[in-house]
């Protein structure tokens, strides 16, 4: 049965259809991907999802008691609380019971032997099962890990909102609504800020969530890994592909081709039907059969039957660089190259090469330096330690994630003529419009614009420099899947290099040719392919480590063995001391099953499946306390046993 159910819906705004006879189920535990080009209408389909708009025409029913979770592409915080505070706002109910239930037991120690304790007592009762229910104390671990997963360090928690920075706000408001009790999340663009880990971590969580989820997004690779149906929107209208995003891309070509040949093949038909109605409708031997003829043409045409003709493909960006963008072979050199800020050091030892027609990746944690980086690269902030060679005569695009280079009072014209000077209005309009920008779209302020359109400009200011060395900063965000295609094809095309710090898996996958890791604050390394093969060492290193650990554990038990066991010369001691030796060989052994065991539920807490599950959270934290007394009494059982034998 379905949770929530759009029949026929429609939207305007100002006259402009936005959604048109949109109709779509979701059903409880699935995980959909919604996609499109930017400007469809998908966050208009959250926001009608959640009350903050209405359909014109058209049904939307939810279940009831549907809770629903939304996190929108801009979401609000309280700035003067700080992190931790206001990530805990999805535990409010928690906190009141909390501070109840410390009440209700100050009231009862109070009321003791009165009539009104026997009601006390009950409201206790209720009251603290309904909190353990909801996860009972528990809370405030789980707040941790889900900011842990996301990035945040205990360093960090009591910042206020007021000083972080947008992308730090915007994983706030993700911590929060992953905590907040759901039957259905929606999320519009949960990984814009992420960095890598964060976004696997997620891929993970939502995978475990035992809800529905609705996830807007153009990560590619999020999309094949959590999304078991895909819902596209396009021309107002919805399609539903079973299927991740793969299964998707490959569905919607074939049922494109499929459509344009039945169209073909019936245009072909109809076409041979109304040629022999005009030939023969006035012949007499054949006037009878014409207008049969024209009746079946006219019943199929009553009955819906005439195939419109399939929508041509939404017009794509048509990105191309320079194809003359030669240089020499050496195009940047680092040497010992370091930065660092007081006693905060970025990078460290960095022995760097580009060459020309290189396509480098660098990838990293969120504040581990990346863009410091690139600017240290281009010669804005100068390194602190080491060389930096940024070879002379390069023609260098750079792209800015955050838009700085952009004047938001210049319209979209006005921004590439500045740097193209001798660019004709008439060639900037056909230049303007391989980007997207047609008729009086150019004359737009570029602050009007969205963060998609704002990138298209940049995008079309680089192009239209003909740079030799591009620098890109994030140049995939903001931008919808066709956008980075094309962008994905123009920079395999391009002869020159390119220098390229993302978050996009499958981008990264698409262009570069090797990756510089960031690992940490001072601490790099280099892989020669692209993300698959740097996920591939991570994931055997992650095995091998594991194994390692195993060995230790076998080696451990192993000593203990020894320890344990008397030496074959060593005289046979007395009843006591043996006795003593085998109850030291048991307590050993407990130690390291226990021990062992405290590992593993240490890395259960992050289990996305836990974190969802008050109960399961609940009890595994209680087992943990446990198994820690345990172990701090069979320790000083052992020490006592060990002392024993020595007197």
């Amino acid at each position: 049965m379905a949770i929530v159910s759009l029949q026929r819906v429609q939207k305007s705004y100002g006259g402009k259809v936005v959604l048109r006879d949109l109709s779509l189920d979701l059903h409880p535990t699935e995980k959909v991907g919604l996609v499109g080009a930017n400007g469809c209408g998908k966050t208009t389909l959250f926001k009608m999802l959640v009350g903050l708009e209405q359909p014109d025409h058209g049904e939307l029913t939810t279940s009831r008691g549907l809770k629903i979770a939304y996190l929108p592409q801009e979401p609000t915080l309280d700035s003067q609380t700080t992190l931790i505070e206001a990530v805990g706002e999805a535990f409010a109910w928690n906190r009141r019971a909390e501070a109840d239930i410390a009440e209700l037991g100050r009231r009862i120690a109070a009321a003791h032997g009165t009539p009104d304790e026997a009601k006390l007592l009950e409201d206790y009762d209720r009251l603290h099962a309904a909190f353990e229910a909801a996860g009972g104390y528990d809370f405030e671990i789980r707040i941790r890990e889900v900011l842990g997963g996301l990035g945040f360090g205990p360093e960090e928690y009591d910042r206020p909102v007021g000083v972080l920075s947008g992308g730090q706000k915007c994983r706030a408001a993700l911590a929060r609504l992953l905590l907040t009790p759901a039957d259905l999340l929606l999320l519009d663009e949960p990984t814009n800020h992420l960095d890598i880990a964060a976004t696997t971590w997620l891929e993970e969580f939502l995978g475990n969530f035992p809800g529905a989820a609705v996830i807007i997004s153009h990560d590619r690779y999020l999309l094949d890994r959590v999304a078991a149906k895909i819902i596209e929107v396009e021309g107002g209208r919805s399609t539903v592909y079973p299927g991740n995003y793969s299964n998707y891309a490959g569905a919607k070509r074939i049922r494109r081709l499929e459509a344009m040949r039945e169209y073909e093949k019936q245009s072909e038909f109809l076409a041979h039907q109304r040629d022999y109605i005009a030939r023969t409708h006035a012949a007499k031997d054949s006037a009878k059969q014409a207008r049969a003829r024209r009746k079946m043409l006219d019943r199929m045409e009553a009955r819906g039957e005439i195939l419109d003709k399939p929508d041509a493909e939404r017009p794509a960006m048509k990105l191309k660089f320079s194809q003359n963008a030669r240089a020499g072979d050496m195009v940047l050199r680092c040497e010992k190259a370091g930065k660092q800020f007081g006693d905060l050091v970025l990078i460290r030892d960095l022995d760097f090469e580009m060459t020309r027609g290189e396509k480098v990746g660098i990838i990293g944690p969120n504040g581990v330096g990346k863009t410091t980086l690139l600017r240290m690269l281009l010669g804005q902030t100068p390194p602190t330690a080491g060389k930096v060679r940024l070879f002379e005569s390069l023609t260098v695009g750079y792209y800015d994630q955050e838009h700085r280079d952009l004047d938001p009072d210049l319209t979209v014209i006005e921004a590439v003529r500045r740097e193209r000077p001798d660019m004709s209005e008439a060639m900037a309009r056909s230049f303007l419009a391989l980007f997207l920008f047609r008729g009086d779209d150019v004359f737009q302020k570029v602050g009007t614009l969205s963060g998609g359109e704002q990138s298209r400009v940049l995008l079309a200011r680089l192009v239209a420099n003909s740079p030799q060395v591009l620098v890109l900063d994030e140049p995939t965000n903001h931008l919808d899947i066709p956008a980075r295609e094309a962008l994905e094809e123009a920079l395999a095309l391009f002869p020159g290099s390119a220098l390229i710090v993302s978050h996009d898996r499958y981008f990264l996958d698409k262009v570069a040719q090797r990756l510089l890791v960031l690992v940490a604050r001072g601490q790099h390394e280099f892989v020669t392919g692209s993300w698959s093969v740097y996920a591939a060492i991570l994931a055997e290193r992650k095995q091998s480590q594991r194994a390692a650990e195993l060995r230790e554990r076998d080696r451990r038990r192993a000593d203990a063995a020894k320890r344990a066991a008397p030496s074959a010369g060593a005289p046979k001691k007395k009843s006591r001391s043996r006795y003593a030796a085998q109850r030291l060989q048991e307590l050993e052994a407990r130690i390291e099953t226990v021990e062992t065991g405290l590992k593993e539920m240490e890395a259960g807490f992050a289990d996305p499946a836990v974190l969802r599950d008050a109960e399961r959270s609940r009890k595994l934290h209680e087992e943990y306390n446990a198994r820690k007394d345990e172990l701090a009494e069979l320790i000083a059982q052992w020490e006592q046993c060990v002392d024993g034998m020595e007197t």
